[in-house]
């Protein structure tokens, strides 16, 4: 193996990855080939869509395999063949056995929380449902169980004031490639000391779960705090989008805010009120929701004095 210039297999599927991988495209290293999931129908006329991760890799001629099994013995046969010294997962299935420990240097993963925290496929959508101030990157090895490796770096960053889980994800998907190149290279040189997860559990600390979200899952809930309304609104945004009832209909909220000074409504959760023209608000348990952008069931998404312009109840 050349310890100066790698052969790395990248697995991954969603356009969280899509920084990563181009970071590997544009290193000294060499990627030797893509693993990502099979082509699938989307869009209304669902034609065939591929994923964002083997657009990348078929603009760069990088060979792309796409089993449906990880555990086929031909797509096994396949990895090898691409004799990787390293594999890189993001954002991608659970890894079975045969497949992580088959490269010299392991795998690693970039993991979008502060591992031990958040682990599961939402950790940028949990994180601002709860209302957290921080996140972060975790970058780290494989292991039997999901999301529980030793961790080789993180990187913490804020989360910031009416941020959405769509624009975290964006901020956290360049710092992930960033680290990622960084840990290669410390990983290279032997600098990197292998962190067990149980040792970053501090006294009193909670970790909290990161299962998906579906559609399902999005309902608001009004009898909630105003607060809690609203991290849970910018945690479903851009999927699967929070979404109430207005008038039989099915309302999604993309943005809302916190009407202050908090003060508890006479009206119970849930009702509404507008002046028809500037401002829609929604009683939640201890003070008003400020709807700022939305969409009705049928139409166009639009801030709120848009909406407002065309709607009569």
């Amino acid at each position: 193996m050349q310890r100066d210039r790698l052969r790395i297999v990248f697995l991954g599927t969603a356009a969280f990855g899509v920084p990563a991988l181009e970071a590997l495209l544009r290193s000294h290293h060499q990627v030797a080939g893509v693993v990502t999931a099979p082509d699938k129908p989307a869009g209304r006329g669902l034609q065939t869509a591929m994923s964002p991760i083997k657009q990348v890799a078929l603009q760069y001629g990088i060979p792309v395999l796409q089993p449906v099994k990880l555990k086929d013995a031909g797509f096994l046969e396949q990895l090898q063949a691409l004799r990787p010294d390293l594999q890189v997962v993001v954002a991608f299935r659970m890894l079975p056995e045969a497949v992580w420990k088959l490269p010299p240097m392991g795998t690693i993963n970039i993991h979008a929380s502060l591992l031990p925290d958040y682990r599961g496929a939402a950790p940028i959508q949990w994180a601002i449902i709860n209302g957290e101030t921080e996140t972060g990157i975790t970058i780290f090895q494989l292991s039997h169980d999901i999301d529980t490796g030793d961790v080789l770096a993180q990187v913490r960053t804020p989360i910031l004031p009416g941020e959405t889980a769509g624009e975290l994800h964006d901020r956290l998907k360049m710092i992930g490639a960033e680290l990622l190149m960084n840990t290669i290279e410390d990983m290279m040189h032997h600098r990197l000391q292998p962190i067990p997860q149980a040792q970053l559990v501090k006294p009193g600390m909670t970790l909290h779960p990161a299962p998906k979200i579906h559609k399902s899952d999005a309902q608001i809930f009004w009898d909630r705090p105003a607060a809690q309304v609203v991290q849970w609104i910018l945690g479903m945004n851009p999927s699967p989008v929070a979404w109430t009832q207005l008038d039989g209909k099915i309302l999604r909220i993309f943005r809302a805010h916190v009407c202050l000074p908090l003060s508890s409504p006479a009206a119970p959760p849930g009702t509404w009120d507008t002046d028809g023209k500037t401002y829609l608000h929604v009683a939640a348990a201890d003070g008003w929701v400020a709807v700022d952008e939305l969409q009705l069931e049928g139409r166009k998404r639009l801030p709120v004095k848009e909406f407002l312009k065309g709607f009569r109840r």
